[in-house]
């Protein structure tokens, strides 16, 4: 086990570092086994990418850690009710599920089941399919919905009974009445139940599109929803399924942990996504506050400089803070980020420093600051050594990035060149305030 550890490891170290795949495995492996992660995915990843996604779940099973797997058959039962002449019929985003239509459904959604776990098999995984005595419900509206259950309790007995006998439980959205009536669950909705069950340490969801796209159709890396949900909401490129499934998380959210998270990724960038800083799809958080201070107090100084120097392992001097022109300070709510921007070179913002605590990277709170960095900030440039292990996410943040020695300066909103270069000037000759 030790040798597969380490080779694990390296794999992963090509990813991103090996110190944040250890940092990464390490927090996933303090968690309970069957809280780890609760895994979503939709039948298009299902009918497209089946091969991507047993090969990311077998490789997370070989890390030691067991994902709960629900999984959703929408794309392969339309094809099947077209196939048998049954109409589709869909009412508040809930398919009409008559007795025709359950009949159809049924083997549909057992051989979706049968497929992942035999794909699971297939690369050496333990896997065990539930197709039912998860989710007790009753029908939702019988009259205008059919078969439709609405969620009465979750049971998570045979989830924990499959992870216990050392396999991956792949769960199938049916639900059942105390008396036997089989039903259908929309998939967004048995989730939600699920992983307010389970609570788990991450929610993940596998999408075609490896995340939720903005109005250039890129993807978003981080939300948060305290500081990002209203101006989100507020654009005319967040309609339909994105916007539905910004308020399913949100509602999601707010009853776990505030630790919680939710990724949305593919499948073949899940272990991008669980196992490196930058990630590779959106990561969504409850958030915390992130307030802008132009004065700081004697307190606010002390908690700014106690983070700075636990964060990065070394000593400032005792007047780093003194010779610098503060524009102001962007503070995390928890005290575990924090950006400090000081006066530059004609107009522009230097930004100083800027820290997130290892424990908070990876759970987005470096990327929400950044955003109300930007939000505050149209220019500003900064500079890092070229060994710094973030390097490669602030090359994603700059427009420009110029190495001078042990050096890159970077610079975001700045077109003209020869006041690029007098910012490149000032940064290389900043006193950047650490003992020797």
């Amino acid at each position: 086990m030790p040798e597969v550890r380490r080779t694990v490891i390296e794999l992963l170290g090509q990813l991103g570092s090996s110190r944040e795949a250890r940092q990464y495995l390490k927090q996933f492996s303090r968690i309970e086994e069957s809280r780890f992660a609760v895994v979503k995915v939709g039948g298009a990843v299902m009918r497209d990418q089946l091969d991507e996604m047993a090969a990311a779940l077998a490789f997370l099973q070989r890390l030691g850690l067991t994902p709960i797997v629900l999984h959703g058959a929408g794309p392969q039962l339309d094809q099947a009710m077209e196939a048998a002449g049954v109409p589709i019929e869909k009412r508040d985003g809930l398919r009409v599920t008559t007795e025709d239509v359950m009949a159809v459904a049924r083997p549909v959604i057992y051989r979706a089941n049968a497929a992942l776990v035999d794909a699971l098999e297939a690369r050496g995984v333990r896997a065990r399919g539930i197709l039912h005595g998860v989710f007790e419900a009753r029908l939702a509206d019988r009259e205008r919905l059919g078969l439709v259950g609405e969620i009465e309790r979750v049971e998570l007995e045979p989830v924990r009974t499959a992870i216990a006998s050392g396999a991956l439980p792949v769960v199938a959205c049916l639900g059942e009445s105390p008396g036997g009536q089989v039903m259908n669950i929309n998939a967004d909705i048995a989730a939600r139940e699920l992983v307010w069950a389970v609570e788990p340490h991450k929610v993940i969801f596998l999408t075609g599109t490896g995340g939720l796209l903005d109005h250039s159709g890129r993807v978003i890396s981080a939300i948060s929803l305290r500081t990002d949900y209203d101006h989100l909401l507020s654009q005319d490129w967040v309609h339909s399924g994105m916007r539905l499934k910004l308020q399913q998380i949100r509602e999601m959210l707010e009853r776990l942990s505030p630790e919680t998270s939710v990724s949305i990724t593919s499948a073949e960038n899940l272990t991008r996504e669980l196992f490196t800083h930058t990630g590779a799809g959106t990561l969504i958080r409850r958030g915390e506050a992130i307030d802008w201070f132009e004065t700081l107090s004697s307190e606010l100084r002390e908690q700014l400089q106690i983070l700075l120097e636990s964060s990065f392992g070394r000593e400032l001097r005792a007047d780093w803070l003194s010779g610098r022109d503060v524009v102001g300070l962007l503070w995390a709510e928890s005290g575990r980020a924090a950006a400090l921007v000081t006066t530059g070179v004609d107009g522009v913002p230097y930004l100083d420093k800027f820290v997130v605590t290892p424990e908070a990277q990876g759970e987005g709170l470096g990327a929400a600051l950044w955003q109300a960095l930007r939000q505050r900030f149209p220019q500003l440039y900064w500079r890092a050594r070229a060994g710094n292990p973030i390097a490669g996410w602030y090359f994603q943040q700059a427009h420009t990035s110029h190495r001078l020695g042990e050096w890159i300066v970077y610079s975001v909103g700045v077109d003209d060149f020869g006041l690029l270069g007098r910012l490149v000037g000032d940064a290389r000759a900043r006193d950047p305030g650490w003992r020797e």
